[in-house]
Formats: C-alpha cells, structure tokens, sequence
C-alpha cells in the first residue's frame, strides 16, 4: 500500500505506476502496453485535435472489507463507449476494455485507497483519433488508453443538499446532437455555463430541452432524478427520456435498485411545471452517486424542493445502497461488481 494520507484525498489527478495504452492501425488493435510516462508524445495534426475525435469513460474501482478489488460495472462503460466511438467514426475498443481494465488496476494496485477511507480508484478510459488528419474525416489512426488514480470521497461526510440554477440563455445540446454520448466537445461547450453558475453562486446549473426549454433534460454533468410522493404513500422514480440525454450508468442502477425497492419508475419526458410536485430531485452520476438539490432558480422564480441541511430519504436510501454494494457491505445480487484482485 503505497505511503497516501488516505483522508485527504480530493478528486483530482495523481500520478500512478502507469497507465495502459493500445494503438489502432491497420484494421486493428495491438496488444497494449503499460506505461510509466504520463505525458503522450502526438502528432500535430491529430484528428483529436483539429475535429475534435475523443471520447472518453469514467468509472471507479473500490477495495472491500474482505480484501476484494472490485470495479462496479465496467461493463456498461464498455457499452456506452462503443456506442461513443461509433457514432464519432472511430474503432472499437469493447474488445479490449475490460482487458486493458484489469491490466492497469493490478499495475497498480498499491493505489487503491483502503476500506474504510471511503476512497476509490478512479478509473478514466479516453479513445482518440492520434493519426495525422488535415481533411475533414476519420482518423487512420487512434490510441486507447486507461488511467487510473486514487480519490477521496466528494463530499466528506456524507452527501449534502445543493442549489441549482437554470440558464435559458444556453443550451447542453442539440436536439439531434451529440448529447446521448460522452465525447469531450459536450463538456467544452458546457464551460461557460458552468463557470458563470458558479461565479454566481450556483453549484449546478440543470438544463432544459434545446427545442422548447419546456422539458428537463439534465444536469451540467449529470443525470436529473425526481421522487415523486402517491396520494397511497408509494413513491415513483421519474427520469428524463431524450435523445439529448446521456445514458447514464448510475442512473441506470438507481432506477433497478428503486424498482428492488417496490417502486413504480417512469422514463418519460418531465415537463418543467412538474418541478415543484417532486419530493425530492438529484443529480446523479459516478463522482458521488446523488447530489440532492434542494432549490432550483429560473429568472426570479425560485422552487424549493427539500431541507437544505439533509438529503431526504430516498437518496439516502439509494446512496447508502450503492456504496455498500460497491464496498462489499451489502449482497450483489445483480451481478455488478467485477472482481479484479
């Protein structure tokens, strides 16, 4: 275990042991090796850095109580990585993403923080066009590789309640877009924005439907959850559908484990008026889980949707039952850890 003061770790970038890289050419992968260097020596003229032809994955890796490393559901960044790559033209790296996973986690392994520190090892798949490409086209060469490096938890402590904001003067994506996958030019466009929420004080900003701003869509970098109370005491987990709306892998958990729950759960278009109606709204995603929000600002309206000092309790539900699956401290019955070590 390599010599970290496990309690201060933030989300940021550490230097490991290595990091894997594989290059495509030719009509295919090579084997891949790990690499003790950081920095990427590329050709000026990349298609990454001209077309912008990257796309990229985030998941995390936890060491449990019995000593099990464990990475929660690669599977589905797998997916949703191919899917990236074929919408943006370039191969394939499902064949080798659970592989190159594996090699680099044990590569390093001194690097995942200890149970009990509530760290993890972040994981961060990228997939880029490195070929030479002055014409408006797909690359003829691309490089996969896979970092990893250890963070602490996002919010010590425990989740806390945030304030939200709308900006009708921008948009997260086109209609028809690109917003349904995780390719970099998605987050530079989303810069601005985020940065002018947050001079303003906003944390998050949360984002309507491009077309009619009438529709929520989603958070900044994150999916939009609501609960919403039944006159009979049940609850329902109500999501976004839309074509603008990046699939999301926490989201995707959530919504199995509230239907474990007894839950009714709906993907359907959600309307902004319906905002106040919710009991509870979050934001979710692989950095912290749930982010609950408890008042959301559009011009001078304000809605306030839970307690400011606490989450409520169906996001305190679903957060501690996420950990304690990738922990260890709660059965897999689904299947969704993948043990490494």
């Amino acid at each position: 275990m390599k010599d970290i003061d496990w309690s201060k770790l933030g989300f940021g970038y550490m230097d490991t042991n290595c990091h894997i890289r594989y290059t495509w050419k030719d009509g295919a992968w090579d084997k891949g090796e790990l690499v003790a260097d950081p920095h990427f020596p590329i050709h000026i003229a990349a298609a990454a850095l001209h077309y912008g032809q990257e796309c990229f994955e985030g998941l995390k890796v936890f060491r449990t109580a019995d000593g099990k490393v464990q990475a929660f559901r690669p599977d589905e960044n797998g997916r949703r990585m191919s899917r990236t790559a074929r919408r943006l033209c370039m191969p394939d790296p499902g064949p080798i993403f659970l592989e190159a996973l594996d090699r680099v986690v044990k590569a390093n392994l001194e690097f995942v923080p200890p149970y009990g520190t509530g760290g993890s090892l972040y994981v961060r798949p990228l997939l880029f066009g490195s070929g030479p490409q002055i014409g408006v086209a797909p690359a003829t060469e691309y490089t996969f590789l896979v970092m990893v490096m250890p963070v602490g938890a996002y919010y010590k402590g425990g989740i806390k309640p945030v304030r939200a904001v709308i900006l009708d003067d921008y948009d997260r994506a086109a209609p028809q877009g690109t917003g349904d996958i995780k390719c970099g030019g998605n987050y530079a466009a989303s810069l601005f924005a985020h940065e002018s929420a947050k001079h303003a004080g906003w944390p998050v900003e949360l984002y309507l439907d491009s077309k009619t701003h009438t529709y929520v869509e989603e958070f900044a970098t994150s999916n939009f959850l609501g609960i919403r109370r039944n006159d009979d005491g049940s609850r329902t987990y109500v999501t976004p559908d839309s074509h603008s709306v990046l699939p999301s892998v926490t989201n995707m958990t959530l919504r199995e484990i509230a239907a474990d729950l007894g839950m009714k759960v709906e993907v359907r278009p959600v309307p902004y008026a319906e905002l106040p109606f919710f009991s509870e709204i979050a934001a979710c995603g692989t950095a912290v889980v749930v982010t609950p929000v408890y008042e959301i600002t559009r011009g001078s309206e304000v809605i306030r949707i839970g307690d400011p000092d606490k989450p409520g309790e169906t996001l305190q539900t679903f957060f501690d039952t996420v950990q304690g699956i990738q922990y260890g401290r709660l059965p897999d019955t689904h299947g969704w850890n993948h043990v490494i070590a």
